[in-house]
């Protein structure tokens, strides 16, 4: 069985800010923003890497930068980090699956 089954991040997610983000794909897997002000908009893409991790790019919505990305699933919680500096500096939101 491959990561990707083991660690299902597919789905629809609830974001910290409210709005709902959905995850498609069987890897790379795309976020796609469902709701709010940046509706449709792709702001990030990830590959599974085993273990309920996930790593790749994410984008900021509201600036369009694209960062360094990784998810860690955990049930039906999802910690979302974009990165900077290789690691040093993360801004962190935890998504709720719905």
């Amino acid at each position: 069985t491959s990561a990707a089954f083991a660690d299902d991040i597919v789905g629809n997610w609830k974001t910290d800010s409210g709005e709902t983000a959905a995850i498609a794909g069987n890897g790379p897997f795309s976020i796609t923003l469902q709701t709010g002000k940046y509706t449709g908009k792709r702001i990030g893409s990830l590959n599974a890497g085993g273990h309920g991790r996930h790593s790749g790019e994410i984008t900021d919505p509201a600036t369009d930068k694209t960062y360094s990305g990784k998810a860690a699933l955990s049930g039906n919680s999802l910690k979302m980090s974009g990165c900077v500096l290789g690691g040093l500096i993360c801004k962190t939101q935890n998504w709720k699956r719905m």
